[in-house]
């Protein structure tokens, strides 16, 4: 398994463009990266056969949401992938999640995704109708992940303290949305630099555009990096 740190990910349409992205990198750095629903659709295992062939750690972020059999139906099969961690939706249930972690076994990552970076307070009480804060939805969903012993939850970083709060040692915190200082803000609506997520408590951040479209993929990279380290 990868430092904790930064994870990139790779949001493209297809495998030529994650190439030519990987050409902007030193042959020895090894990445840790995200392989979200648009590119694994798009290219399907052959994706983590390349990255994986490059040296690279995966984050394989494909977001189950399914019956509790189906599921782990599901992750017997991402289980044999060589992947180093994955995702489910809190939202699908205490079975659900157990079933999932049964599926993948002990030697991947499993995390559940709280609520979603892209979501707002009011827009959580009006689509899915959950009459508590955004905090406390979060709190709720990271508690059935422990009971059904994930290794974290996908979270914003303003929520990671709170969930630290009430979650085992070395229970994990990956969190979206985040931006370099002056960075375009985009479609996210709870955001954070690098520096203070990691001040915060993150373990993970993931970061996409700020590094994908930037003019120098590489010199962004270690931007972000160095400013998590400080």
């Amino acid at each position: 398994m990868s430092e904790k740190g930064p994870i990139i990910a790779l949001d493209f349409p297809n495998l030529e463009e994650v190439k030519v992205f990987l050409k902007h990198f030193p042959e020895e750095e090894k990445l840790y990266v995200k392989v979200g629903m648009e590119l694994y659709y798009a290219v399907g295992p052959e994706i983590v056969r390349y990255l994986k062939s490059l040296g690279h750690s995966i984050f394989l972020d494909l977001k189950l949401h399914d019956i509790p059999h189906t599921v782990k139906a599901t992750m017997e099969v991402l289980a044999k992938m060589g992947i180093d961690m994955t995702t489910v939706h809190a939202a699908g249930g205490i079975e659900m999640l157990k079933e999932a972690r049964q599926g993948l076994g002990q030697g991947t990552r499993l995390i559940a995704v709280t609520q979603l970076t892209s979501t707002s307070e009011e827009e959580m009480r009006q689509n899915q109708n959950i009459q508590t804060s955004l905090l406390e939805s979060v709190r709720h969903y990271t508690k059935g992940a422990v009971n059904a012993q994930l290794d974290g939850v996908v979270c914003s970083a303003h929520e990671v303290t709170a969930i630290k709060e009430v979650t085992p040692e070395g229970f994990i915190c990956v969190t979206p949305g985040i931006r370099p200082q002056g960075a375009e803000v985009g479609d996210q609506k709870r955001v954070m630099t690098p520096k203070e997520a990691k001040m915060i408590g993150s373990d993970y951040i993931v970061v996409g555009r700020p590094i994908t479209q930037a003019q120098n993929p590489f010199e962004a990279y270690q931007a972000i990096k160095q400013e998590w380290n400080a």
